[in-house]
């Protein structure tokens, strides 16, 4: 392990713009150094009238010592490194490879460790997933077999209300489980883009009569289906100009509005306000989208988290009257359908609340 962290270059980029201990050099060295050995022993047999066997065996002991010393250089790095890989062939992702050379061999560590750190990084991410996967399913699962023994055993009747709840929990399961194919098929690209030219306000106003509806609708059973049952959020659409177009797939923005309308509401305060805002880009056909919400915000440290799956993040009392907190992957269904157009989302300043910014690039312009 290194003392500290090393300052990191490109694959492949000298220290400050220059290398210059490189192999190349260094092997080069070892030849002119080699021959001015020979040389200069030869000169001296010259002088000193020497047998020519015995500077011969002088000139060779010379050049063997300074080319096991040079190759020893070499090759103790490259025996670390194989070292570190077969401990991250095994899966131990914790080694990495000292970073205290300038030249071919220090680039090549450091390009280990930058693999190592990424590795390390996605098999967290691949166990806090199946975590995470296990307790969503987990909950809807026990409701669901909770009412169902309690039928079966004779304690509850199987009346309106008690298959309401069954069904519910039901409803959560397809949910998840859809959610959880929508980022299969992220991964794996198989989620073609149908972008067509379309006008904003008419558009987005459609996305959040829909929210209103769906939360209205789910107010009348108990939350656990993942998202809000708010009623008393009202929501804001702030288009400017009316006549605003974009180029976009409408189904594919639908998911980001909704999810972003979706979390922005489970954060609001009793009777707070949510603000769609979209403005036109500065490319043709692009957009800007902003959602604000008035609850506590998201601290600064947590900007680029809160995207990531099943982060439901990290701040005190963090969801509003009537919410489960949701399953923590809306923001990231988000996410994937913006950098499947090619565009931007984050977290941005705000003096209440919390801002996600949305940018969309639109049509590309025509080559000629």
């Amino acid at each position: 392990m290194s003392d500290g962290p090393a300052p990191r270059r490109g694959p492949g980029e000298p220290w400050g713009g220059v290398r210059p201990f490189s192999v190349k050099t260094k092997l080069g060295a070892l030849v002119v150094i080699s021959v001015l050995i020979t040389t200069g022993l030869s000169m001296i047999a010259v002088h000193t009238k020497t047998e020519l066997r015995f500077i011969t065996v002088f000139s060779m002991i010379a050049t063997l010592l300074i080319t096991q010393f040079v190759a020893h250089s070499l090759t103790a790095p490259l025996d670390e490194m194989n070292t570190v890989a077969r401990s991250i062939s095994h899966g131990d992702y914790t080694r990495r490879v000292r970073e205290n050379r300038r030249d071919e061999l220090g680039d090549l560590a450091q390009t280990i460790n930058v693999m190592a750190d990424e590795l390390e990084a996605q098999e967290l991410q691949r166990k806090e997933l199946v975590a995470n996967v296990s307790h969503e399913l987990r909950t809807p699962i026990a409701g669901l077999r909770a009412v169902l023994e309690n039928i079966v055993d004779g304690v509850q009747q199987a009346d309106p209300e008690t298959m309401r709840t069954a069904l519910k929990q039901t409803e959560r399961l397809g949910r998840l489980v859809e959610t959880l194919l929508d980022l299969s098929r992220l991964d794996n690209g198989v989620v073609p883009l149908k972008k067509r030219r379309f006008e904003v306000w008419p558009y987005l106003s459609g996305v959040l009569k829909e929210a209103n509806m769906v939360a209205s609708a789910r107010a009348g059973i108990a939350s656990g289906s993942g998202s809000h049952t708010r009623t008393d959020v009202h929501l804001h659409l702030d288009v400017s100009p009316p006549e605003l177009t974009a180029h976009a797939d409408p189904e594919r923005i639908h998911q980001v509005v909704a999810n972003l309308i979706d979390n922005a509401v489970k954060h609001s305060p009793a009777h707070g306000r949510v603000t769609v805002r979209a403005r036109r880009g500065p490319q043709p056909e692009s957009l800007e989208l902003e959602v604000l919400d008035e609850g506590p915000g998201i601290p600064r440290s947590e900007w680029r988290r809160v995207f990531e799956r099943f982060n439901r993040g990290n701040v005190s009392r963090p969801h509003g009257p009537g919410s489960d907190g949701g399953t923590g992957l809306g923001l990231a269904i988000a996410r994937w359908a913006v950098d499947l157009h090619g565009g931007r989302i984050g977290v941005a300043e705000s003096d209440r609340g919390c801002r996600i910014i949305v940018t969309l690039p639109g049509e590309p312009s025509v080559q000629s």
